[in-house]
């Protein structure tokens, strides 16, 4: 196993992980637990405020380590999306990470063209790169699971999500690797590989089953599902990739549980299934 201090140093929280913690709270349990790096969404830090949030992030010495969400970038009229992806990218900016995650959107109400769809995310893509490239922020293409095409992201595979990104320059379009959604791919080492540079965060979470009513919150604690952890993290790595390693699990029996009893078993598994 890989020495686990270098590997520790590298966890990230990711917010939805704990959602039963405050900003406040989740700030100082990082801390208290050695884990430098958090990655934080949109509302929640909304509804605190973003320069508030920053210097309380800041003052607990984190690193903010991605945004979500940017992106829902299909639909009809992309004005609106556009406004609010310009949005996200200064709260990205405002809390110094240069990872704003993109969620790219399902199909429009009554739509069946997912390459229709794709090509207005690349569209979106191409208006809001160089507003968050002044601002030091790369927009960062996450693929979803399938089940999620029809209403979520029709970026199913790393393949596609690296046909996007790689229209534009390295540094203003990236991608997320996400053991979730990927784990089950074929394609999935040679398009690790593929991605190299491009990959601009590398988030976990296990896949178990049954999935829950409304699947979105059907992530697994790591080690307690499908997916090999090691084989991801050292394929990531040979990628070229030495970034944060982000735990994002939606799981409403995590959250009904202790704040501080969940992050030691996240770390304690991180080192046992990615080690």
């Amino acid at each position: 196993m890989t020495d686990p201090s270098p590997l520790l140093s590298r966890l990230s929280l990711n917010q939805g992980t704990i959602k039963q913690w405050s900003l406040p709270e989740l700030a100082e349990g990082c801390a208290k637990a050695g884990v430098t790096g958090v990655g934080l969404w949109r509302a929640p830090v909304q509804d605190y405020g973003v320069e508030r949030a920053a210097r309380l992030v800041r003052d607990a010495g984190l690193a903010v380590t991605s945004l979500c969400r940017g992106g829902f970038l299909t639909g009809d009229d992309r004005g609106p999306a556009l406004a609010d992806n310009r949005r996200a990218i200064d709260e990205a900016a405002t809390l110094g990470t240069a990872t704003l995650v993109l969620v790219s959107g399902g199909l429009p109400p009554g739509s069946r063209d997912l390459h229709g769809a794709r090509e207005r995310i690349a569209d979106s893509l191409a208006e809001l790169a160089p507003y968050a490239a002044e601002r030091g922020v790369r927009l960062a293409i996450e693929p979803l699971h399938p089940m999620y095409a029809a209403d979520r992201c029709v970026v199913s595979t790393l393949g596609q999500a690296l046909d996007l990104a790689e229209r534009f320059p390295v540094e203003r379009v990236g991608v997320v690797v996400d053991t979730y959604h990927l784990w089950w791919d074929e394609r999935i080492e040679a398009e690790i590989a593929r991605a190299g540079s491009r990959i601009a965060a590398f988030q976990l979470a296990d896949w178990v089953t049954p999935l829950p009513a409304g699947v979105l919150l059907g992530r697994g604690q790591l080690g307690d599902g499908s997916v090999d952890f090691r084989w991801f993290r050292e394929r990531v790595d040979a990628a070229g990739y030495d970034g944060p390693i982000e735990v994002e699990i939606f799981n409403e029996a995590l959250w009904a549980r202790d704040g501080s009893e969940v992050l030691a078993e996240v770390a304690e598994r991180y080192v046992g299934c990615v080690g």
